[in-house]
């Protein structure tokens, strides 16, 4: 099995504070909670981390990161389940939007989770997916005011299982 090389993208000196900074951070336990029914009676929604928006709605906010390259737009966006790449602008200084601006499912698996569905694999697709910035060194707000909010929007649209789509 290859490595994964996680800063394989970034320069030396960023590595270094990156690295650093992680190590900084005390291990928490992992919120894991089995699944109340089989997953083929689940409705399932996704969450990328690929800085997805649609482009009728407000874009990932970019200029924050270039005048301080340590932060990250922490707010999120939901992104329907009919969203096409003609739908979306990817809004990520960090990967190149190129190929999710042709296929969606790059960086948000819409049809594959249909797919799942119509196979009975799962029991539902949610109408509604969702998109962070993947590129967040303090996840304070992230974790504090946006996974709430995902949350909540969740438990609304009776979502029973969240896939989360690294970027």
């Amino acid at each position: 099995m290859e490595k994964v090389d996680s800063y394989k993208f970034v320069g030396g000196v960023t590595k270094r504070v990156v690295r650093t900074w992680i190590e900084m951070e005390e291990p928490r336990p992992i919120p894991w909670t089995p699944l109340s029914k089989p997953l083929s009676e689940c409705k399932v929604a996704l969450l990328s981390s690929g800085g997805i928006a649609l482009k009728t709605d407000q874009p990932f906010d970019q200029e924050g990161e270039r005048q301080n390259p340590f932060w990250g737009d922490p707010s999120h966006r939901l992104v329907p389940a009919d969203a096409t790449a003609e739908d979306i602008r990817v809004y990520h200084l960090h990967i190149d939007p190129r190929p999710a601006e042709t296929d969606l499912n790059c960086l948000l698996p819409v049809d594959r989770l249909r797919e799942l569905a119509e196979e009975g694999l799962i029991g539902a697709a949610a109408d509604w997916h969702y998109a962070t910035m993947g590129y967040i060194l303090d996840p304070t707000e992230l974790l504090e005011v946006t996974t709430p909010k995902i949350t909540e929007h969740l438990k609304s649209q009776q979502v029973d299982a969240l896939i989360l789509v690294p970027s």
